[in-house]
C-alpha cells in the first residue's frame, strides 16, 4: 500500500505565516506561496508539519461561523465541508481564515449513495471527477490550506465499495496537480472492514479522518482493532449524538444541557484524542456555530444571536491551558411541573405549569431568563442532512425571572420547553424538556 506520509518534501516558507496567530491580511504586497503540509514518521511517531514547523490541529468545523473568534480562542485551523458553502466562495474562506491566521482542511462535496448517487454509473463519476478537478485548480494555491478532505461520511448508509475507487481517483489527481497539500477522507465511525476497503482501494490517500460523537471514547481501541497503522485526525467530535441518548416514551430524544455538555467535551478529548499524538494528528470540534439538528441547539457550540456556551470556555482552556477571563453560566437545574427531561413529562391541554431553572455564574453576572416554546421538530434530516427550525408559539409563558408558568397548548402533540440564561457578556447556558399535551 502507497503511503505519502513516508516522503518528505522540501517546506516553502511563507512570509507572515509562521504557525497559529500570524494576523496576516490576505491582500500583502507580496503575493504568499502555497503553503506546504507533510507527514512525516519518526520513529514510533507520525508528525504532521506546516511549512516545515511542527504542527498540531486545534480546530473546529466551521460552515458559517465566527472564525474570528476561533482564532481568538486559540484555535489554529477549522474545517470546512465544501469548497462553496452558498454563502461563502472558497477563496473568500480561505482568504478569512489567512486573515486570521488559521489554516484550513478543506472539504471537497463527494456524492453520496444514500442521497441516490449511483457509483457503477460511469459517466456520473466522471463528471463529478472532472467538477472537483475545476475546484481544487482554482484553490490549490492559496496559501491557508493544508489538507483536502475528500467527501464527508460517504461509508454512512453505503453499501458500494465503489466509492473509494472514486476518492482514490481524487486524490491521485489532487497529488499530480497539487504537491503541496495532503489528502483525507472522513468517515463516520471506523471498523476493520473499512479501513480494508480503504486500504484496498483508496491507498493514495495520506491519512484517515474519523467523526464520533459519545462512542468517541472507544476510538483508540477501534483504531487498534482495524489495524490502521497510519495517522489520523478526528474530524467531528463533540455533544452526545441525538442517536446515542435516551427517549421519552413517545420518541423524543432527550437533549443534555449545555453545562453536562461542557463536561462531556472536556471529558472526550482528554480520554481519546490528547493522549494519542502518535498517530492522531490534532482534531476539530463540532460545531464552531449553530444548526438546527433535533433542535436549534443540539450540536452547535454557540448560540444564533453568536453567544458562546460552556463548550466554547472548555476548547479555549484545552487550546490554551487556561480558562477565558469571563466564563459562562452553569445550569444547576430545570423542572417542569417539578419533573425533569427524563421524566416523560405529559401535560393537559390549556392549562398551567410551574418551571423552575436554577443557573450559577461564577462572575456574578446578571442573568437575563428567555423561555421559548416549539412543537417537537418532524422535518428530520439524516447524517446531518439541512432540518427547518420549528417556529417558536407565542403567548404560553407567564413571569419572567428564572421561575415562570407555563400554560400548555391547546392542540395535543410533542413540544420543548427551551431555556436561555445570557450573562450579559456574550454568553449563554440552555436546556430544553420535552413534553407531550395530552
Amino acid at each position: 500500500m502507497k503511503r505519502l506520509y513516508i516522503i518528505t518534501f522540501i517546506a516553502f516558507f511563507v512570509p507572515g505565516i509562521s504557525g497559529c496567530n500570524q494576523n496576516v491580511s490576505a491582500n500583502d504586497n507580496k503575493s504568499p506561496q502555497p503553503t506546504k503540509a507533510e507527514i512525516k514518521k519518526e520513529g514510533d511517531k507520525f508528525q504532521l508539519y506546516v511549512n516545515g514547523e511542527p504542527f498540531y490541529i486545534k480546530g473546529a468545523g466551521l460552515e458559517f461561523g465566527d472564525i474570528s473568534a476561533l482564532a481568538k480562542h486559540g484555535g489554529n485551523s477549522f474545517r470546512t465541508w465544501r469548497t462553496d458553502n452558498g454563502q461563502q466562495s472558497g477563496k473568500e474562506v480561505l482568504d478569512e481564515a489567512y486573515k486570521h491566521g488559521l489554516y484550513v482542511t478543506m472539504g471537497i462535496e463527494v456524492a453520496r449513495e444514500r442521497h441516490g448517487f449511483d457509483y457503477d454509473n460511469d459517466a456520473e463519476v466522471t463528471a463529478q471527477f472532472e467538477r472537483i478537478k475545476k475546484e481544487v485548480m482554482e484553490l490549490k494555491d492559496h496559501p491557508a490550506l493544508i489538507i483536502w478532505a475528500i467527501g464527508n461520511e460517504l461509508n454512512l448508509r453505503a453499501t458500494n465499495p465503489k466509492v473509494w475507487d472514486a476518492v482514490n481517483d481524487v486524490s491521485k489527481m489532487i497529488h499530480e496537480i497539487d504537491p503541496n497539500h495532503l489528502t483525507t477522507t472522513t468517515l463516520a465511525g471506523i471498523s476493520k472492514e473499512l479501513v480494508d476497503d480503504i486500504n484496498q482501494r483508496a491507498p493514495d490517500l495520506d491519512l484517515l479522518s474519523v467523526q464520533m460523537y459519545a462512542d468517541i471514547v472507544n476510538l483508540p481501541k477501534y483504531i487498534e482493532e482495524t489495524g490502521w497503522d497510519g495517522p489520523y485526525i478526528v474530524t467531528e467530535w463533540g455533544a452526545t449524538g441525538h442517536w446515542e441518548v435516551g427517549a421519552t416514551e413517545w420518541g423524543a430524544p432527550i437533549e443534555n444541557n449545555s453545562t453536562v455538555k461542557a463536561e462531556y467535551y472536556l471529558e472526550r478529548y482528554k480520554t481519546a484524542i490528547e493522549p494519542y499524538k502518535n498517530q492522531c494528528l490534532g482534531s476539530y470540534v463540532f460545531l464552531w456555530g449553530q444548526k438546527q439538528e433535533r433542535t436549534p441547539t443540539w450540536y452547535g457550540i454557540f448560540m444564533e444571536n453568536g453567544n458562546e456556551t460552556e463548550s466554547v470556555d472548555v476548547m479555549h482552556f484545552l487550546w490554551n491551558n487556561e480558562w477565558p477571563s469571563n466564563r459562562s453560566p452553569r445550569l444547576v437545574d430545570f423542572k417542569l411541573d417539578g419533573k425533569t427531561a427524563n421524566d416523560n413529562v405529559t401535560l393537559a391541554s390549556n392549562k398551567y405549569y410551574p418551571a423552575v431553572v436554577q443557573i450559577e455564574d461564577t462572575d456574578g453576572d446578571n442573568i437575563k431568563y428567555i423561555w421559548d416554546i416549539k412543537p417537537e421538530s418532524t422535518d428530520l434530516g439524516d447524517g446531518g442532512d439541512f432540518e427547518t427550525t420549528p417556529e417558536s408559539l407565542s403567548g404560553l409563558i407567564e413571569g419572567e425571572g428564572d421561575s415562570i408558568e407555563l400554560k400548555t397548548p391547546s392542540v395535543g402533540g410533542a413540544y420543548r420547553l427551551f431555556i436561555y440564561a445570557e450573562d450579559g457578556h456574550g454568553n449563554t447556558a440552555h436546556a430544553n424538556i420535552p413534553f407531550l399535551v395530552n
